[in-house]
């Protein structure tokens, strides 16, 4: 891969974009073989094995080539794919996919081939013979009866049907009826979905539900108005708060599992553009989009063959899922559905703009969040409590429990419970009794979300109980903890974590933590009125922040709690920014039962129960 002509990209047109999908396809063309339908990608493992994976492969790399296809835009790229997938679902052939079983990860591929055949129809179709296409129909139409999780799962079974039927196809709409049905027993409203009963609401939520859910109502409105105009309306009702999540330099709020899709965080942008959703203005969609894919052109994330690597920012093994393959991460491909789109549609001649004007703060309480914007600041982050995910992946803690996550340092993940320098104590209140074997929030027992403040109720031990309080309050946020304890224990609590590389502190500073980097500025200040704590700082081992490879350096502040009630309160703040001027930290007033905070000119009060 010329990685030259990469960085020489401005990714400002529709060329522009469909060159760098082209660079992204082009290595995986040394990796066809005859003797195989699927890509053979690295020598790691997910949990569905390597057969299964070689396919999966080759399948999200479709997600690209099928929206190239829309407009003869392929240049002889689906030639090769057309006949691998004639291969894999010819049950004759040696290299046939084979029968999907209750929860297979080919049910989860299955829905690319349905974006195709509804997207493409008979310039699909007449690319295969009337039995081949036979072959392609039966091994799709497993997923009608198939046993799936009930999750985004269910819009997979929708894709194919949908793709059935726009191709001419015996389609089901009782499969259909039935998979929305399932689906409709999780939405909570405001636009937002959990993804399964009881489940986060995290990007699956963007670059599943309604990613899925706009390209339906985009190809089957007519046959279906009512539900194509629901499900534009909770496109446009979940617009309104995803649009935070983004960043201005293009960057998202790294939060959650499947990081490791990486621009697929913005997939979303790319089905709001295709359905024509009036939700932004065509320049700020392509602004959103466009920014997001310059950000991650300039990471490491590619290997020196030209493959998506497995990680975040750059190849990051211990960061990902179980079910993550070599070929995952081609799912990012989501996000070239913008290919689709003419070149003289609106999306494409319109100048780019920037971000919509957005408050400094704005909650989602569907997701139990808060999102910052912090006016005169670079740094956008968003305040979390009470998402725990239930199948618990690895290191769900550290993608879904900590206090904050930040579009710019994202956030580190545990590399081991013994020694808090393994321990992901950023944006983080870790316990410990002597045995240096630490606990943090995991499960949340009660959420409150108001427009400025979260505030959770959690148990690291049956006999400690911690109300946790996240106050917004700009560039800094507050967090207050009332902490009743039959314990005595050590605490560590830790701001947001830069990069080790050219790293200082400030002189010493009574309560505070101040840290600098090559990468920028992190600060956490003791506002305890009762127990004072030590500032100091962990360094943690390298590859275990998800947005650089070398160590993370995390301000903390250190204590001993006793038993009985226990106040400890912080102010913290960050920036890209090596040697930033913080604003005034926020003031505290304890009177009665509630905290008085006076920050900017500002006031409000936070009612606690002393």
């Amino acid at each position: 891969m010329d990685s030259g002509n990469i960085k020489l990209n401005n990714l400002s047109t529709r060329q522009d974009v469909i060159q760098y999908l082209s660079t992204l396809l082009k290595p995986l063309d040394a990796h066809f073989s005859p003797s195989e339908a699927g890509f053979h990608l690295g020598e790691t493992c997910a949990h569905y094995g390597a057969e299964i994976a070689r396919m999966e492969g080759l399948s999200r790399a479709l997600w690209g080539v099928f929206p190239l296809m829309v407009n003869g835009e392929d240049l002889g790229i689906s030639t090769r794919y057309i006949e691998a997938i004639k291969r894999g679902t010819d049950p004759a052939s040696s290299q046939y996919w084979g029968t999907a079983g209750p929860y297979d990860q080919r049910l989860v591929e299955m829905a690319v081939y349905g974006l195709g055949l509804a997207l493409l129809q008979d310039r699909l179709t007449e690319k295969f013979t009337s039995q081949e296409l036979s072959h392609l129909f039966d091994w799709l139409n497993q997923i009608s009866s198939s046993v799936m999780p009930d999750s985004n799962w269910n819009y997979f079974a929708i894709m194919v049907q949908l793709g059935f039927k726009r191709a001419g196809l015996p389609w089901d709409k009782q499969a259909i009826e039935s998979r929305f049905n399932l689906m409709e027993a999780y939405y909570l409203g405001g636009g937002w979905y959990s993804d399964g009963p009881g489940r986060p609401r995290d990007y699956y939520i963007s670059m599943a539900f309604h990613f899925y859910g706009l390209i339906y109502t985009t190809l089957n409105h007519h046959d279906d108005p009512e539900r194509a105009e629901e499900l534009r309306q909770r496109a446009c009702l979940f617009a309104q708060d995803f649009v935070y999540m983004s960043a201005p330099d293009g960057a998202s709020i790294p939060f959650g599992r499947s990081l490791t899709y990486r621009f697929a965080t913005v997939a979303f942008w790319s089905a709001v553009a295709f359905s024509q959703l009036d939700v932004l203005t065509p320049g700020q969609v392509k602004g959103i989009i466009l920014r997001n894919l310059r950000w991650w052109k300039s990471k490491p994330f590619i290997d020196r063959d030209g493959i998506m690597s497995l990680g975040y920012t750059y190849p990051n093994l211990a960061f990902c899922e179980d079910y993550n393959s070599p070929g995952s991460p081609y799912w990012a491909l989501k996000t070239f559905l913008i290919v689709a789109i003419s070149e003289d549609d609106i999306f494409w001649t319109c100048s780019e703009e920037g971000l919509p004007l957005l408050q400094e703060q704005h909650e989602i309480p569907q997701a139990s969040q808060l999102v910052i914007h912090p006016q005169n600041s670079d740094h956008v982050y968003l305040l979390t409590s009470g998402q725990l995910e239930l199948n618990n992946y690895v290191n769900t803690e550290s993608k879904y429990t900590k206090f904050a996550y930040s579009s710019l340092f994202g956030f580190t993940f545990e590399r081991g419970r013994y020694g808090i320098k393994h321990a992901a104590c950023d944006s983080m209140l870790l316990l410990c009794e002597e045995d240096d074997y630490w606990r943090g929030r995991r499960n949340c027992e009660e959420v409150r979300v108001d427009s400025d403040m979260i505030g959770s109720r959690w148990s690291p031990w049956k006999d400690v109980h911690i109300e946790t309080w996240l106050v917004a309050c700009g560039e800094w946020h507050l967090r207050v903890h009332r902490i009743d304890s039959a314990r005595q224990l050590k605490t560590v609590e830790g701001g947001f974590a830069v990069s080790y590389e050219h790293m200082a502190t400030s002189p010493a500073e009574q309560r505070e933590s101040l840290v600098y980097a090559r990468n920028g500025s992190s600060v956490i200040r003791d506002l305890s009125p009762f127990n004072t704590r030590a500032s100091g700082h962990v360094v943690t081992p390298p590859n275990s922040s998800i947005m650089f490879a070398e160590c993370a350096v995390i301000p903390t502040l250190t204590g001993l709690i006793s038993p009985g009630i226990n106040w400890l309160i912080s102010a913290v703040a960050a920036s890209g920014e090596r040697q930033r001027i913080f604003s005034p930290a926020p003031q505290l007033v304890l009177r009665e039962n509630q905290l008085f905070i006076h920050y900017l000119n500002k006031s409000k009060a936070v009612p606690i129960n002393i």
